[in-house]
């Protein structure tokens, strides 16, 4: 500056004159030289001010909420929980809180309250300390916004700059508004939004005055005054707002006796990761964002997104309650079991050497054994854990309604829904019977209930077993997949539809992994997904359309304009008429077959279809079942292929229970109509002799009711049983 107007002026020329003289030029030089500094300095910190644009562009990190069907929130993902809300939907009284406990003259000044600065000022002198503070609700944007929050002189110049521009740029309500969606009320909420959700579990619009003015506590020191660590304290400073409501005739007496009568009551505070009641499913969903975001340029942590779902909340709280029950009783079975397989070497490890009795036997202390309890956890948590996977889907567009994917989130994120690929046993059955009906062959076609070798790709030969160890002469399809029979099933594989029409018709059918083409394929001797396994039985379900699964059904950014949709998409798998039939004949599994428990033990009388399925040395249960409006796939093992969940364990023992109880559980409680199968014009329903399959005469002594595809139906009448005229 002209070299400081040329060292001002000579030091005013020396400071001349008399001793009065002297001592005025030299207070206005100090005078000049302060001032000059001050404007120097100010000038100086602006330079790292936000410029016009940065203001004008406001858009805080906001909470991406994760919705089900019915806009239920399930899940939240953000790095700051905060929500945006629009000014109009705080209560008055709400504002009035904040206002009067932060800067009761905010529509008075223009950023800076010089009032309360002056006023602060000489509190502090007086106390020889930097105690009060006098920054305004801009001020405290600004500082939240753009700059650090140590309290320095620079820091302060700075703060009172950017709240002058804030105020040139926005108006009261707007920077009103900036302020509640940014400021943070503790324990990981910011924004009244968040606060009132994570304090008392309701939108802001449905704040009371009590709620209000604790939460207008908060932003002055959320840890001081956290109502969970210290609810006297928050109860203190809460009144006293309410006091200074009062003063201010905010408030009418009346309405502050009650609200400082109110005890503070808090919503459940939530625990874990942000992934909410559904972990597996929303952080399939989570995955999917994070593709999404690198196509269409969103952070999914930060802006704020609207995810709507296609899973429902209530479905998925019945599927969490009846594996839980369920999931508890088969653990204990299965820890004695592998406790009593395993004792002798594990009662070495835990008590030493065994003791013996009087005949030389060792005796095992399995009752100690078993009492170990956290100690048996540790030594047998990776082999011993039984595992689950659960899928529901709407079979009419592929919607995802529930989902589970492992007994515990928090021990392993897994997702064996949609991960896992395991041997599906003889839920694989349909497929090879569906090659067969969709090719002409009836339901009645029989083949032979008898002993067949199997010669395996490594020369090795395998002479299959039905489960009951059964054997018989010719029999149905209908009935070799009623009684789930795998002798009727590998010759139906090995004489009309050979293993690569089974593994085309898999792959019709939504099977993405490796079948294998060979004779064994109709028995499930390849690996498939729940979920695959799950959306091809909604095949049937549907009439023969198959939908892809899908769990995302919209985006929507910040301001609720959709910036991605995700329509169903479906395609033709299957005739009508070869779906109804393959649906009717699995109804017959669960009316009288193999899920015939489903009835009389589990009390599900609706309309339903469906299979178990069991490995070998029982390592994967199984049961999928479908109705018009449901279609749910329940697998149960361990992560370990090896380990078998013990003898008997079958589909029909392990896994049907859940399906059963899960589903008698969302019709009761969803109030869902009993609808039944339609059947096509195509189909048709006949009377028919069980000795010759042919149309029943009314001499026949034994007959069924058989459904056909009209072009492959009996045309002639049973030759065996007629008058004796027509004979």
């Amino acid at each position: 500056m002209k070299v400081l107007f040329r060292l001002a002026g000579a030091a005013w020329r020396r400071l001349g004159g008399d001793n009065f003289v002297r001592t005025v030029r030299l207070g206005v030089l100090v005078g000049f030289i302060c001032t000059t500094g001050a404007i120097v300095a100010v000038i100086h910190l602006a330079k790292d001010l936000p410029d016009l644009e940065q203001l004008k562009q406001y858009e805080p990190r906001l909470t991406t909420r994760i919705l089900d069907r019915n806009d239920e929130v399930i899940a939240e993902l953000y790095s700051q929980r905060r929500l945006m809300v629009p000014l109009d939907r705080i209560p008055r009284h709400t504002l009035a809180a904040i206002l009067t406990t932060e800067d009761h003259r905010f529509f008075e000044h223009w950023g800076v309250d010089l009032i309360r600065v002056a006023r602060a000022a000489l509190v502090d002198l007086a106390t020889f300390s930097f105690r009060q503070g006098a920054s305004t609700i801009t001020q405290q944007l600004a500082r939240d916004l753009f700059l650090h929050k140590r309290r320095t002189i620079a820091r302060k110049i700075r703060e009172v700059l950017t709240a002058v521009q804030i105020e040139r740029h926005y108006s009261k309500r707007e920077i009103l508004e900036m302020y509640l969606t940014q400021i943070y009320f503790g324990h990981g909420a910011y924004g009244i939004a968040a606060a009132s959700y994570s304090y008392f579990g309701k939108p802001p619009d449905s704040l009371d005055l009590a709620e209000s003015a604790l939460l207008a506590a908060l932003p002055k020191a959320p840890s001081r005054y956290s109502p969970r660590f210290y609810p006297e304290r928050a109860k203190q400073r809460r009144d006293l707002i309410l006091g200074a409501m009062l003063r201010r005739g905010v408030i009418t007496r009346n309405q502050y006796e009650q609200a400082r009568a109110e005890p503070i009551v808090l919503a459940l505070r939530r625990e874990g990761d942000g992934t909410g009641a559904a972990p597996y499913f929303t952080e399939m969903v989570r995955q999917k964002l994070s593709e999404e975001g690198e196509r269409l340029g969103f952070d999914y942590l930060d802006d704020g997104l609207t995810v709507h779902t296609t899973l429902d909340a209530r479905m998925q709280r019945f599927a969490e309650t009846v594996v839980a029950e369920q999931m508890d009783s088969l653990q204990v079975e299965y820890r004695r079991r592998f406790v009593e397989r395993s004792a002798a070497d594990v009662a070495v490890r835990l008590f030493g050497p065994p003791a013996l009795n009087e005949s030389g036997e060792v005796i095992i202390p399995l009752d100690s054994l078993l009492s170990c309890g956290a100690l048996i956890d540790s030594l047998f948590f990776d082999r011993a854990v039984v595992q689950v996977a659960l899928v529901a889907l709407d079979p009419s567009d592929g919607d995802i309604l529930a989902m589970i994917g492992g007994r515990d989130w928090a021990r392993s994120k897994f997702n064996r829904a949609v991960q896992a690929v395991r041997q599906p046993g003889s839920v694989f059955k349909p497929v090879a019977y569906t090659a067969a009906i969709d090719n002409g062959y009836p339901p009645t076609y029989e083949l032979l209930n008898q002993d067949v070798v199997l010669v395996m790709p490594d020369g090795t030969r395998w002479v299959p077993r039905n489960y009951d160890g059964s054997k018989g002469g010719p029999t149905t399809l209908r009935e070799g997949l009623r009684r789930s029979l795998n002798l009727v099933t590998v010759r139906l594989v090995q004489e009309i539809v050979p293993p690569v029409m089974v593994v085309r018709y898999a792959q019709q059918l939504g099977f993405t992994t490796r079948i294998a083409a060979v004779d064994a394929v109709g028995l499930g001797a390849s690996g498939v997904i729940p979920l695959e396994a799950t959306a091809a039985y909604a095949v049937f379900a549907s009439g023969g359309i198959y939908s892809k699964p899908r769990a995302i059904v919209a985006i929507e950014d910040r301001f609720g304009e959709r910036i991605a949709e995700y329509p169903t998409e479906q395609r033709v798998a299957l005739s009508k008429e070869t779906a109804y039939i393959m649906t009717d004949m699995l109804r017959t599994v669960i009316d009288s077959g193999t899920g015939g428990s489903a009835r009389w033990k589990w009390n599900f009388h609706r309309h339903a279809a469906g299979k178990t399925g069991t490995t070998n040395d029982f390592t994967d249960a199984w049961f999928i079942g479908f109705t018009p409006r449901l279609v749910c796939g329940v697998w149960v093992g361990l992560d370990d292929p090896t380990e078998s969940l013990g003898p008997h364990q079958t589909g029909a023992r392990t896994a049907l229970p859940i399906w059963a109880r899960f589903m008698k559980m969302a019709y009761d409680s969803l109030d869902l109509p009993d609808d039944d199968f339609e059947m096509p014009p195509g189909v048709v329903k006949l009377n028919i002799c069980t000795e010759t399959m042919k149309i029943a005469t009314p001499y026949c002594p034994h007959q069924i009711t058989e459904i056909f595809r009209r072009d492959t139906a009996p045309r002639e009448k049973c030759p065996r049983h007629r008058r004796l005229r027509e004979l």
